[in-house]
């Protein structure tokens, strides 16, 4: 059974950092490539980061200096590392095996991020 469960979310001020966690299930997570989404209010959901298995990154050209994707391959967890966050970064951010149709197309909840003064 897939299991993608998204936390680390919230409301925070532009400029501050939050870090967010995806648990999933061990089969899902060790042999697949995982990505971060994100799907701002009116917009399509979209890849913005993706880990392969042995750990090579690659963010969206916009993010790269501010986001950082990372993956503990002992507790089957992803990681979203986002700095100096912006008005802009508010979605909702889901984690998934890229593609996700390997995933059987199953999404978590996701978490929401909001960033507002």
């Amino acid at each position: 059974q897939v299991q993608l469960v998204e936390s680390g979310g919230g409301l925070v001020q532009p400029g501050r950092s939050l870090r967010l966690s995806c648990a999933t299930s061990g089969s899902i997570f060790s042999t697949n490539a995982m990505a971060w989404y994100r799907q701002a209010p009116g917009k399509q959901r979209e890849l913005i980061a993706r880990i392969s298995r042995d750990g090579s990154t690659n963010v969206a050209t916009s993010l790269r200096d501010r986001f950082t994707i990372s993956r503990d391959n002992t507790k089957n967890t992803l990681y979203l590392q986002m700095n100096s966050l912006k008005t802009d970064d508010t979605a909702v951010y889901y984690c998934n095996v890229d593609p996700p149709v390997l995933s059987g197309g199953y999404w978590g909840q996701g978490t929401q991020v909001t960033v507002s003064s």
